[in-house]
């Protein structure tokens, strides 16, 4: 006998924006029991399921020692495991407080604002900018900063083509979390590549993932060169430095473009203001 339970999700999204929680279906093996004596639960996801090398669910038969994922082990008789990636025989664990709790006690919703574009662009002072004028308004943020993430979670990558696809691949994963945690999210990384961007952007609902293209020409940026590194990469110091001998792909379709022009650029507070705008008109900021 089937019976359909609908757990609150610790993660992905409910009301406010968010996806549906997950179903699963349980069963009870031998037909149904009161109170548990003698039975034993065999769940099985009925919503959506991650295909490919992402994940493998596998069903754990009730009684005795079960193959899962190939291999007999004693007293998982219960639950379904997955394989994702390189990690076999893990369980998504589901909690009573969601994100709609969560949204509900900070009184916001949860999303990550993105920002990109090159170095020197301005996109940490951006940040900060707009981080600051979301505390003063009562709004809990956390920034995401590129350089500051190599100082801990990514200081054992270079900026190699490989490493540079898993340090946005990492950043992207950590938004979410924030998301899901009810908080503004803002990472602040020049992340050149689409394909990266649109990947991030896939592992949130679409409306939560919020992409902010600071539209700085090349010039401008090397004209700034707070860090010294656009002379650098010119004196050929420093390979494959995006705008100078590795592309930056503009985004071709982001909820905010802030332009910059030579003599003419917006402050940090007028930016921040912009990004404030959008925040309110989608009804991110709760009253």
């Amino acid at each position: 006998m089937l019976a359909k339970v609908v757990p609150r999700p610790c993660s992905g999204t409910g009301r406010h924006g968010a996806p549906a929680a997950r179903l699963w279906s349980i069963g009870v093996a031998g037909g149904p029991r009161r109170g548990g004596a003698g039975g034993r639960l065999v769940a099985t996801d009925a919503g959506e399921r991650m295909t490919g090398s992402e994940a493998v669910p596998v069903v754990a038969v009730a009684g005795g020692k079960q193959p899962v994922n190939g291999s007999a082990m004693a007293g998982i008789d219960k639950l379904v495991t997955s394989t994702v990636g390189k990690s076999t025989n893990i369980l998504w664990h589901d909690c009573p407080i969601g994100q709609f709790e969560r949204q509900k006690l900070l009184n916001q919703k949860g999303c990550v604002v993105w920002i990109t574009g090159l170095s020197g662009s301005g996109k940490s002072t951006l940040a900060c900018a707009l981080s600051r004028e979301l505390h003063s308004r009562g709004h809990l943020t956390y920034i995401l900063d590129g350089d500051n993430l190599r100082h801990g979670l990514n200081r054992d990558l270079c900026f190699e083509a490989k490493d540079r696809a898993e340090n946005i691949r990492r950043v992207g994963e950590v938004a979410k979390l924030f998301a899901d945690a009810g908080l503004i999210c803002i990472a602040s990384l020049i992340s050149p590549y689409r394909s990266e961007r649109s990947a991030c952007r896939k592992l949130l609902h679409n409306s939560t993932f919020i992409e902010v293209f600071l539209n700085v020409p090349l010039e401008v940026s090397e004209a700034r060169d707070p860090k010294g590194l656009y002379k650098l990469a010119r004196a050929g110091k420093i390979k494959g430095f995006t705008g100078i001998d590795d592309p930056y792909e503009p985004p071709s379709d982001c909820e905010i473009v802030i332009q910059c022009k030579a003599g003419d650029c917006a402050t940090p507070k007028s930016m921040a203001d912009q990004v404030v705008s959008y925040l309110e008109a989608n009804e991110f900021l709760q009253d």
